[in-house]
């Protein structure tokens, strides 16, 4: 057998062993917070039609989607991102319903990233979208929830940025920059070429002021009082009322208690186009990409024939494993994996006795006992595949072994 068969190809992996129970842990606790907010399951496919993920759409460019065809010849992609999922089946199965809606999914993505960049290609992603609210109410839900499922995933330490689209657009349009330049220009912002920007916008003839109003952007980050000095730097209405609606949102985070993990970033920009409001993203240490992301998409839907807002975030569960991991934290789980060793004349009392603790909610896996093989060996075995206890039969004595206690 070729050893090539059992390598998995680059920038995908196994996940095995506690390393997979510490992930379906953390999603069930992500998906427990999620739902305590009236936020419904939701499951759409892994892949679409190309045009879900479209250029016209302003998601992930095309020369990073996996693409393939059917027997009918129609392309097909891997879906690289969920909202436009969420959103396509929101528009087909609520096309008529007036109050908002909310949903919250897990799933993988797949993107097919430069090797050189060193990322995985699939990525387990679970998330939220508010859909049919437009308020900065409903962003501040968002927000609050960002907050508190981070907490309860363990982590302490972390700061979610706030940033709004509108500021940047309504600056473009102060300057008069046509479509292609704003999107040279955002793509340029968010690489950090701050040179590319200056050179962009020269190239264009651009007057000073506003250039350096376009670099100034970038330095507008930090507290609250951040917003007051943006709302100086411009004179267009939108990007005031951008400012003036992150200071009402503000507000309200200080009103449900998470104010103290946010910060402000105007110039935060996103690869993706369809973002129109507020965009969001949480970091933390011990992983170099934010761990959380998000933002108002208020155009998305129409795309699928439905008018309505929205607001969402999604987080990258093997990142925020990386991070729990870098910081040391781990999951309380139930000391309740049970490996119950017996004599082959026991079944009967070693079947009933495992019946029993597993009507009790306990995890418990048979094992008879291999003459060739000593105690010893399966108690490393059971210390090395995530069991907590060791239950020794003989007969009707049953010896207990905490896997934790062991050397």
């Amino acid at each position: 057998m070729s050893k090539r068969l059992v390598h998995t190809p680059e920038g995908v992996r196994d996940i095995y062993g506690s390393e997979y129970e510490r992930k379906l842990q953390i999603q069930t606790i992500l998906n427990k917070q999620f739902v305590s907010f009236g936020y419904h399951n939701i499951q759409t496919p892994t892949f679409e039609f190309f045009d879900v993920f479209g250029k016209d759409i302003g998601t992930t460019p095309s020369k990073e989607l996996y693409k393939f065809f059917d027997k009918e010849g129609n392309t097909l992609v891997l879906r690289p991102d969920f909202t436009p999922s969420i959103a396509r089946c929101a528009a087909k199965y609520y096309m008529e319903e007036t109050l908002p809606v909310r949903f919250t999914y897990t799933g993988n993505t797949f993107t097919n990233t430069s090797s050189l960049q060193g990322k995985l290609k699939e990525v387990t992603q679970t998330g939220v979208e508010y859909i049919g609210d437009d308020s900065v109410e409903a962003d501040a839900e968002l927000i609050t929830l960002a907050v508190q499922t981070l907490l309860s995933a363990g982590l302490k330490e972390f700061q979610i940025s706030i940033g709004e689209i509108e500021y940047f657009k309504g600056l473009c349009e102060e300057a008069g920059l046509d479509k292609e330049t704003e999107l040279k220009v955002r793509e340029q912002i968010s690489m950090k070429n701050y040179f590319g920007v200056e050179e962009l916008l020269l190239d264009r003839k651009i007057s000073k002021e506003k250039i350096e109003a376009f670099l100034k952007i970038t330095e507008l980050f930090g507290s609250f009082d951040s917003l007051g000095e943006a709302e100086k730097l411009v004179t267009n209405e939108r990007s005031k009322r951008a400012c003036m609606r992150l200071k009402e949102l503000y507000q309200l985070l200080e009103i449900s208690g998470v104010a103290e993990y946010v910060s402000f970033d105007m110039g935060m920009v996103s690869k993706y186009n369809y973002y129109t409001g507020i965009i969001f993203r949480a970091y933390t240490y011990g992983v170099g990409d934010a761990v959380l992301t998000g933002g108002r998409y208020d155009d998305l839907l129409s795309y699928f024939g439905k008018d309505a807002a929205a607001v969402g975030f999604m987080i990258v569960v093997d990142d925020l494993m990386s991070a729990l991991a870098s910081q040391k934290i781990t999951p309380q789980t139930e000391k309740d994996r049970i490996m119950l060793l017996f004599e082959k004349a026991d079944y009967a009392e070693a079947f009933r006795l495992a019946e029993k603790n597993r009507a009790q909610g306990k995890k418990v896996a048979l094992y008879a006992r291999d003459e060739a093989k000593s105690k010893e060996d399966y108690l490393r075995f059971a210390k090395s595949n995530f069991t907590d206890e060791v239950w020794l039969l003989q007969k009707d004595q049953v010896e207990k072994i905490q896997t934790a206690a062991m050397e």
